[in-house]
């Protein structure tokens, strides 16, 4: 990468009328702001449809889009939808907040109004889009008109002929739910439609997308009920080990995701062809990678299924650098950035250094002595230009939030750092910001709620807990000019302009 600047929000944060960030005139607007602030690099969050929880790393396709992004105002200037069509936020709600309930129950009525005018008109492109995807999207659409059918309800409780996928029950299937079936290809087709659209804009004025993967798939998801054999499974198709990680000074009973693990002596034998389809999607998608995990693939955490925490799991070996040296000989050399935060050994540290890929750097754990992993590889002296720093991720506290909870002698620490005696907590948000635009890292991404001086109410995600998470957005008015000529001129100063 040369050297530059980019700015971490997640597409859901985006301002706007209908109740969630998405592919709208605001995100448009947005990649003029980044433009105009001397950014080259928007980062996003997973853009996959999210089931339980909100999690945009569980999501129902590590293939499909999120019908949340497709944009009301789109399909009205279609002619799809009306203006009445679309319901407004009710008037207590939050700006800055994502109401999934609401959404749940009212964007889905407009996407299908949308979809019963769209069948009748001519669709050229509509066939050419699923003889591409035909390698997920008819999975990903048989899977979701089933769960419609079942109430909702994870696969793993449905029917056992279609659970199980017995081939009289899905030729039934496709039958009798083909106007569903049809309703989910409609949806990735506009989501894909828009995305297209919104990226090339972004990249026609030097903006690149940073797209984020997860490592694992969702439990209840097209992905593992359509290929059961990629994953540690028992003869019910349920996993046998989840994912998650140990104990350290963040979480005392570790973290328990619950995802299934991989089988990846299988995989080795396909030569990883469901990863190789992956990253081709995805380089569809973004014009960088950052995968979530990367220490996932040289050893894994696996935790017995059905366990009430992360305590009694233990370490695995993966695919190291075979998956990797398999993506670049059949993908070319696509852009990743490894995402190797967390506890690191030796041979995590080596796997990093022979893919070549960047890694991660994080400012807040080099003051953070609740961090296990090593900080003092988080200060900047310790650098080299190939990796990527961060103020925070989207795991972590704001800056401003930081700030106030880590302990004293921590806080001094990182005052003696930056060389100044203020108790102005704003002013040594910006002094760490300057901290990380100064380092030789060769890109260097903050979340806009970094460069706004936000507390943790605009915190992403607090991992381990649910209900709070994944809502933030910006309100109107936040993204101004005055900001947009702050970070110019600092990425100016420091050369990533």
């Amino acid at each position: 990468m040369m050297r530059a600047s980019g700015i971490l929000m997640p597409i859901f944060s985006l301002p706007g009328k209908y109740g969630i960030g998405c592919f709208s005139e605001e995100a448009y607007r947005f990649v003029d702001f980044l433009k105009k602030a001397g950014q080259k690099y928007w980062q996003i969050l997973p853009v996959g449809p999210t089931g339980f929880g909100d999690s945009p790393y569980q999501s129902f396709s590590t293939f499909a889009g999120n019908p949340y992004f497709i944009s009301p105002e789109e399909l009205e200037r279609q002619g799809l939808i009306r203006k009445e069509d679309i319901p407004e936020p009710e008037e207590d709600a939050r700006e800055d907040r994502v109401d999934y309930g609401w959404l749940y129950n009212t964007r889905y009525t407009v996407l299908r109004k949308a979809f019963q005018n769209w069948k009748g008109q001519e669709r050229p492109d509509f066939a050419e889009f699923l003889s591409e995807n035909g390698y997920w999207i008819e999975d990903y659409a048989l899977f979701m008109a089933e769960k419609d059918h079942f109430g909702g309800r994870s696969f793993s409780e449905w029917d056992a002929d279609i659970r199980f996928r017995r081939p009289a029950a899905m030729e039934k299937a496709r039958q009798e739910l083909a106007d569903e079936i049809l309703y989910y290809e409609y949806i990735q087709y506009e989501f894909n439609r828009e995305w297209t659209k919104l990226k090339k804009y972004a990249n026609e004025n030097g903006i690149r997308i940073i797209g984020d993967i997860p490592i694992y798939v969702s439990p209840d998801s097209a992905d593992f009920w359509a290929h059961p054999e990629l994953f540690q499974t028992d003869e019910n198709h349920l996993p046998t080990s989840v994912a998650g990680c140990p104990p350290d000074g963040f979480s005392a009973d570790g973290q328990l995701w619950g995802n299934p693990l991989y089988d990846w002596e299988y995989h080795k034998k396909t030569g990883y062809a469901w990863w190789l389809k992956r990253i081709t999607k995805c380089a569809q998608l973004y014009d960088v990678i950052r995968i979530d995990h990367f220490r996932g693939f040289d050893e894994y955490y696996s935790i017995k299924a059905g366990s009430p925490n992360a305590i009694g799991g233990h370490w695995c070996k993966g695919p190291n650098t075979d998956l990797f040296d398999t993506i670049r000989e059949k993908n070319g050399d696509i852009r990743i950035i490894a995402e190797d935060l967390g506890y690191i050994t030796d041979t995590v540290k080596k796997m990093v250094k022979e893919t070549g890929y960047p890694n991660m750097k994080v400012i807040e754990f080099a003051f953070d002595s609740r961090d296990s992993s090593g900080r003092a590889a988080y200060y900047p002296y310790n650098y080299n230009s190939n990796c990527v720093v961060y103020t925070g991720t989207h795991d972590n506290e704001t800056l401003l939030g930081w700030l106030g909870n880590i302990m004293p002698e921590e806080r001094q620490e990182l005052k003696d750092y930056l060389g100044t005696d203020t108790e102005d907590d704003r002013e040594i948000v910006d002094r760490t910001i300057r901290l990380v635009e100064s380092s030789v890292a060769d890109l260097c991404v903050v979340p806009i709620q970094d460069w706004l001086g936000l507390d943790n109410s605009a915190r992403i995600n607090h991992p381990s807990t649910t209900g709070t998470n994944w809502v933030w957005r910006l309100k109107e008015g936040q993204i101004t000019e005055q900001l947009s000529d702050r970070i110019d001129k600092i990425c100016s100063i420091y050369g990533r302009i």
